[in-house]
C-alpha cells in the first residue's frame, strides 16, 4: 500500500513538472524583475513566450527568437503597413501558435495547451491585459515583469530591463553590448550637434498614438530631435508644468512658429487617401502657407510607435534628421546604410528596404506635396 502511494505521488509530481516546465533534476535560481519581485526560474531556459507590447522585440535584440514557442495574435495579422523591424526580420513568428491577444491579453488555457510548454513568460506593461501574478498562478509558469522604458527620460529603466533579460537567459554579455550600442549612438549624435549655436526650428507631425493620426499629432519630447539638439517648436507643450508624451499641436501654432524644416511620420499613411497628414499638407490652406512647404523642406521619417517604441528606428530617424538639419556635421553619413547597420545589430537583418517599400518608398526622402 505504501509503495503504491509513493508511485502515485511520484507520478503526480512528474505531471506537475510537465505543466510547470520543470523537471526533478532542473535546479532553480532567483532573479528580481522590474517590479522588484523575486521570481524563481529554471537554471536553463530554452522555451519562452513574450506577452505585451515590445516584449518579443526585446527578446529579438538578444538573438533569442529561437526560444519563442508561441506568440500573441498581433504577429498573425496581415497589415498593409508594418514598421516593426523585429517582425520583418523573423517571418517564422507567423507560423507559431497563438497564446493570447495583443497588448497583454493572455489566455491561460491556450498557454497550458501549448505543445512546447514555456518555462518563463516575459511580460511588459504589467498593468495592461491579464494580471501577471494571476497569470503565474493559473499556469504555474514564472512571469518576469519588464518595464519597457525609453531612450530619453526612461533610458535607465530600459537598460535595467536589458540586464534582467540577460540574467534570465544567461546572456549578460549581450545586455552589455546593447547598452553600449545605444549609448554610443546617442552620445555621438549629441557630440556632433551640441555646439551648434543657430539651431534649426523643426516640427514632426503624423506620429502614431494608439493608432494613426493627422499632421497635428506630435511629441513635445521627440527623441530624434533631442539627440541632435534640434529646436522642436512643440516642446513648449506642457500640462500643469508636467511633460506630456503626446500632443495635438494646433495648426495655428505651427503657422505662427513657421518652422524651418518639417518631418512627416509615415505612420499617418495608414489613414488612407484623403485623410492622412500627407493629404493635409497637400490641401490644407494653413499648411500650404508654411515656409517649409513652399520651399519643399518636408521629409519622410520612419514610424517608431508601432506596438510601442522601436528603438532602432528612433536611432535611424535621428541620424537622418541630423543629416537634413545640419548636413555639414553629417557629411560622412548615409542614413539608409546607417539604418541597416542598426537593424543588423539589433534584429540580425537589414530591413530598411522592406519598410521603405511598405511606406511607398517615402522614407528618408523629401515628401512630394505638390
Amino acid at each position: 500500500m505504501i509503495k503504491k502511494i509513493c508511485w502515485i505521488a511520484l507520478f503526480a509530481f512528474l505531471i506537475l513538472g510537465f505543466f510547470t516546465g520543470f523537471t526533478i533534476a532542473q535546479p532553480l535560481r532567483q532573479i528580481t524583475d522590474s517590479n522588484l519581485r523575486i521570481v524563481s526560474i529554471p537554471e536553463k531556459i530554452d522555451k519562452i513566450i513574450c506577452s505585451g507590447p515590445g516584449s518579443l522585440r526585446l527578446i529579438t535584440y538578444f538573438g533569442a527568437q529561437d526560444l519563442v514557442v508561441a506568440v500573441d495574435d498581433i504577429e498573425k495579422r496581415q497589415n498593409k503597413f508594418d514598421a516593426r523591424p523585429y517582425f520583418l526580420a523573423n517571418p517564422q513568428f507567423k507560423k507559431l501558435p497563438v497564446f493570447g491577444g495583443f497588448r497583454g491579453h493572455d489566455d491561460p488555457e491556450k498557454i497550458l495547451g501549448l505543445k512546447n510548454f514555456p518555462q518563463v513568460i516575459f511580460k511588459t506593461y504589467a498593468t495592461m491585459g491579464y494580471d501577471p501574478v494571476e497569470l503565474g498562478q493559473k499556469t504555474g509558469i514564472p512571469v518576469v515583469i519588464l518595464e519597457y522604458g525609453d531612450l530619453s527620460r526612461g533610458r535607465e529603466k530600459f537598460f535595467k530591463t536589458l540586464n534582467i533579460i540577460g540574467q534570465v537567459l544567461h546572456k549578460e554579455s549581450r545586455a552589455k553590448e546593447l547598452i553600449s550600442f545605444f549609448n554610443k549612438h546617442i552620445n555621438e549624435l549629441e557630440n556632433r550637434t551640441k555646439d551648434i549655436g543657430d539651431k534649426r526650428t523643426c516640427f514632426v507631425g503624423g506620429i502614431a498614438f494608439k493608432g494613426p493620426h493627422g499632421f497635428q499629432s506630435t511629441e513635445p519630447f521627440y527623441p530624434p530631435f533631442q539627440f541632435i539638439n534640434a529646436q522642436n517648436i512643440a516642446s513648449t507643450s506642457r500640462m500643469n508644468g508636467k511633460n506630456i508624451p503626446h500632443s495635438n499641436f494646433s495648426k495655428e501654432k505651427i503657422l505662427q512658429a513657421d518652422p524651418d524644416i518639417l518631418f512627416l511620420d509615415l505612420s499617418t499613411l495608414q489613414m488612407g487617401e484623403g485623410h492622412s497628414g500627407l493629404h493635409e499638407l497637400k490641401n490644407d490652406p494653413v499648411y500650404r502657407g508654411l515656409t517649409a512647404v513652399k520651399t519643399n523642406k518636408v521629409y519622410g521619417v520612419l514610424p517608431y510607435n508601432w506596438y510601442t517604441q522601436n528603438f532602432g528606428s528612433i536611432l535611424a530617424d535621428a541620424w537622418y534628421i541630423g543629416k537634413i538639419s545640419y548636413p555639414e556635421r553629417f557629411t560622412d553619413i548615409d542614413p539608409v546604410k546607417k539604418a541597416d547597420d542598426i537593424y543588423e545589430f539589433l534584429v540580425s537583418k537589414p530591413v530598411f528596404a522592406s519598410m521603405n517599400s511598405l511606406f511607398k518608398n517615402m522614407v528618408f526622402k523629401p515628401v512630394d506635396i505638390n
